[in-house]
């Protein structure tokens, strides 16, 4: 009887463990694939993925590499799907050489294609009042900006990094 019962207890034993080890496997999976933000970094560089500064993946795609402020130098960019996503430290205005100003929120998102950034989100200008900046196309030495109404820019004006100013709302 107590052969049976030992198999019996032994045969549960490894059971629950089984279990147990499928729930922290599984858990370290739910953890791995829920990793958001500037931790995805981490993963790219584990992996052996080294990430080019911003503003050289601006000139890959034909965009000016002044568009961000200067301190916006973490991003992700997702090759397949094209979304390119900025962070900036904190909420700022950035005025370019032709007296526009830009109004960045702490995270932009957009989609990057050869000489245009499209559907953008977290980009402001002032036209009178300040409106939501949509997308910004460059066309030789011009970029051209959608913002409820397209505006053209010379683009020599953005071709030189700046510093943001900080502002107290977007």
């Amino acid at each position: 009887m107590d052969q049976i019962l030992n198999k019996v207890g032994s045969y549960w034993f490894n059971q629950k463990a089984s279990k147990e080890i499928n729930s922290v496997g599984d858990d370290i999976n739910s953890l791995s694939s829920s990793i958001e933000g500037g931790a995805k970094w981490l993963v790219n560089k584990v992996k052996g993925k080294m990430q080019k500064p911003l503003q050289e993946l601006l000139m890959e795609y034909d965009m000016a590499i002044g568009i961000f402020p200067r301190d916006a130098t973490n991003y992700e960019f997702n090759e397949e799907t094209k979304k390119l996503t900025v962070f900036i430290p904190s909420i700022c205005e950035v005025g370019y050489r032709d007296q526009s100003v830009l109004r960045f929120s702490t995270t932009v998102t957009g989609y990057l294609e050869k000489g245009k950034l499209a559907d953008i989100e977290g980009i402001k200008t002032k036209v009178l009042i300040w409106v939501k900046v949509t997308c910004i196309t460059s066309e030789g030495s011009k970029l051209h900006f959608t913002a409820g109404m397209k505006k053209t820019r010379n683009r020599d004006a953005y071709e030189v990094q700046r510093n943001g100013i900080t502002v107290d709302k977007f």
